[in-house]
């Protein structure tokens, strides 16, 4: 069970990530418009390359808000625990199956 001081820092260590994340997309942004204009400088968008930048920063933003936001696709909250429970469960359930192989 964690005490008022444990759930404190851990709500403190998630506030710090969120707070990094909007940095991050804030990032993102200001870099995006600057390669933007110099991809309007240096072609006027004939050739819009600043797409490729743009694209590959969403992905990584989206990718790291769902980290954050624990809505994890392949290896979500609490992944491992589950998988550690799993293995156990199932040992056990071979072991008892069997009795000729009993440690």
């Amino acid at each position: 069970m964690e005490t008022p001081q444990e759930k404190y820092q851990r709500a403190a260590a998630h506030v710090q990530k969120v707070r990094k994340f909007y940095g991050k997309i804030i990032n993102a942004v200001i870099v995006c418009a600057i390669i933007a204009g110099i991809n309007y400088y240096v072609n006027e968008f004939r050739n819009p390359w600043v797409l490729w930048v743009v694209g590959f920063s969403l992905l990584g933003i989206v990718i790291d808000g769902l980290k954050l936001f624990g809505l994890g696709i392949f290896l979500g909250k609490g992944w491992e625990q589950r998988k550690i429970q799993e293995h156990l469960e199932r040992d056990e359930r071979e072991n008892s199956s069997n009795p000729i192989i009993r440690k």
